[in-house]
């Protein structure tokens, strides 16, 4: 065979593989959007106990074609608290179940003519695909197709390559001492570096089982390529975890550690083991009797069979060990030192890899919990700042509050930034509208932190003027936080909970409280200015106070709106913007005319001395 032949034929090889990850990617992607969020509440109602989870991550990595994708998205739950480690553990255990089937899948394409399934799923794919209803069971059935056809050529390719019948390459596998425990290390360390480079376990068993139906690479040495694949895929979930939080790298390493441990007893029995797996499936290792033809045939199934018994046992043996499992890997990634709360950090979005939509918005979802849980400490914040007399104690909670105005404004700007890459993704329609809401949302708990921090101004400002409000003012203004503190408490338990366990009516009843009050104070302040109960700026401070608490109420409707899915119509939010504009400007007034009086004031004293 010619160079340029030889060259044709890996160039298929390396494009089947390629077609092969591709057709795994579109299948999977579409199983998990036709899924939705049912993957996380299966994920977080059937992991009770550690046989719960073991059968759920079987069951999710069999859906989803990728055990890759399940223990990402199993460390992601745990990074957001869904999962404990031990329910981790169990699901991951489960997810190394679960992959064999690919294995198997894999193996029909030397035995079976696929072809007969591609065709028909290109086409009905391709009608379904234009449905709206129906066009993730086209995608799904897209990547069925490209993924038996990556297989029929893969099988092609080796009958092409037809590597049997090279010399230089059967002298060159030939030269390696199969009953050598270093030469099984060494081709375990060849599986588990490719995998970890080429981040799919699918695509390097592939390559070992061409490369074993070929009868060039000995069975002995291509389970220990297998056993290497089941290190090398570690990599993935280690990787995603490596910005998590503790619990969530635990998880991982975890999953890392199950692997090793399996790999390490199967060494010890190694032989013996891999003989008896090839007497399950009738195929004696020993023997050179078998023609090209047999070989094809029957070690894929070798391979397949070996990784489901390798596998299987080595869940059946380490689920009762689950707890001392959770125990090394503690012992080993210590808790780090508590986080300061005041310094920038998203605690759930992480820059892993392989996140699909779900996963982000779940992310996403949490980090909005966690921003609208910092506001809530910052007003609690004001809310002091009003009670401090002695100014270095005002100063430095001032400037703590300052703080906490950046960093949310940091959070709104880094979390539509996340939103805005989850969004250039293949979206389901449901998918969509939860980023449009949470969109919203953030950019209204943006606009919370600015109004506490305009309260915590405002404060600032009467100290430095060294006015002092009235006992009555003080008292309406701790009235108003309270209404204002019961609104933001409603909306975070909003924000953690389902739709269904909530009633949005709470956060309205509240909200018309605040403007009712607010109209009350506003007309009293008038009256008691014409009365000269206190002065007109030190009114302008404790109505500044006032409208600042309504607007923040204002916007924790919105928030929890776009939270429950109430929609605004274009009307609403013309008006809305309306009204805000008229208070910007009103508010700008009222401090422009604050401004030029305290000005004649402070001139008026200095003629007067």
């Amino acid at each position: 065979m010619s160079t340029s032949s030889y060259f044709a034929i890996f160039f298929q090889i390396v494009g089947s593989l390629a077609l092969l990850i591709f057709g795994m990617k579109i299948m999977s992607e579409a199983l998990q959007k036709m899924a939705g969020s049912q993957l996380r509440h299966i994920l977080g109602a059937m992991t009770t106990n550690r046989f719960t989870g073991m059968l759920t991550g079987t069951f999710v990595t069999c859906a989803v074609q990728s055990s890759s994708a399940t223990t990402v998205m199993t460390v992601s739950f745990v990074n957001a608290g869904l999962l404990t480690l031990a329910q981790a553990i169990s699901v991951i255990m489960g997810a190394n179940i679960g992959t064999t089937l690919t294995a198997w899948i894999m193996s029909l394409g030397y035995s079976v003519d696929l072809m007969t399934v591609v065709y028909p799923s290109f086409l009905i794919g391709i009608i379904l695909i234009y449905n709206r209803r129906a066009r993730y069971i086209g995608d799904f059935l897209f990547g069925i197709a490209f993924m038996f056809f990556s297989l029929v050529l893969l099988s092609k390719g080796g009958k092409d390559l037809d590597l049997g019948n090279n010399p230089q390459i059967v002298e060159f596998f030939s030269s390696f001492d199969i009953n050598s425990y270093w030469t099984i290390l060494a081709f375990l360390a060849i599986g588990t570096v490719i995998t970890c480079i080429v981040q799919s376990s699918a695509a390097v068993m592939a390559i070992t089982i061409l490369l074993c139906s070929t009868g060039v690479l000995p069975i002995y040495l291509g389970i220990a390529l297998v056993m290497g694949e089941n290190i090398g895929t570690t990599a993935t979930a280690n990787l995603a975890a490596l910005g998590a939080n503790t619990q969530a790298r635990r998880t991982a390493l975890a999953h890392l550690m199950f692997n090793v441990i399996g790999v390490i007893w199967v060494l010890i029995v190694f032989y013996p083991f891999v003989n008896t797996v090839c007497k399950l499936v009738g195929f004696d290792p020993e023997s050179h009797a078998e023609t090209q033809q047999q070989l094809a045939l029957r070690l894929p199934i070798v391979l397949a069979a070996f990784h489901t018994c390798f596998n299987v046992i080595n869940t059946s043996i380490l689920i009762w060990f689950i707890p001392q499992i959770e125990k090394l890997v503690c012992m080993i990634i210590k808790p780090g030192k508590k986080e300061d709360e005041e310094d920038f950090r998203l605690r759930f979005i992480q820059a892993g890899i392989m996140k699909t939509p779900e996963l982000s918005v779940l992310e996403a979802s949490k980090e909005i919990q966690s921003f609208a849980e910092r506001l809530h400490r910052m007003f609690n914040m004001v809310r002091e700042l009003l009670t401090i007399k002695d100014p270095d104690a005002f100063a430095k909670l001032f400037e703590r509050i300052e703080k906490y105005e950046g960093i949310s404004d940091n959070m709104e700007i880094e979390i539509a930034k996340y939103l805005d890459q989850v969004s250039n993704a293949h979206l389901s329609d449901e998918t969509k509208e939860k980023v449009r809401c949470m969109l919203r949302e953030i950019s209204e708990l943006e606009s919370i932190g600015d109004a506490c921090y305009n309260i915590a101004r405002t404060q600032n400002r009467r100290i430095t003027a060294k006015e002092d409000f009235t006992e009555d003012q003080y008292n309406h203004i701790f009235q108003m936080f309270e209404l204002t503190d019961d609104a933001l408490t409603q909306m975070n338990n909003i924000l953690v909970g389902h739709k269904h366990e909530n009633n949005i009516n709470h956060s309205f009843n509240v909200e018309n409280e605040i403007n009712s009050y607010r109209n009350q104070l506003r007309t009293q302040n008038i009256a008691d200015v014409n009365d000269h109960k206190y002065t007109y700026a030190i009114g302008t401070m404790y109505m500044d106070i006032i409208q600042e608490c309504e607007k923040l109420g204002d916007y924790v409707v919105n928030v929890v709106e776009a939270r429950m899915g109430v929609r605004q119509s274009a009307v609403q939010q013309v008006r809305h913007l309306q009204i805000k504009h008229k208070r910007n400007v009103r508010i700008r007034h009222h401090r422009i005319l604050t401004f030029f009086i305290d000005s004649a004031k402070k001139v008026f004293r200095f003629l007067h001395k």
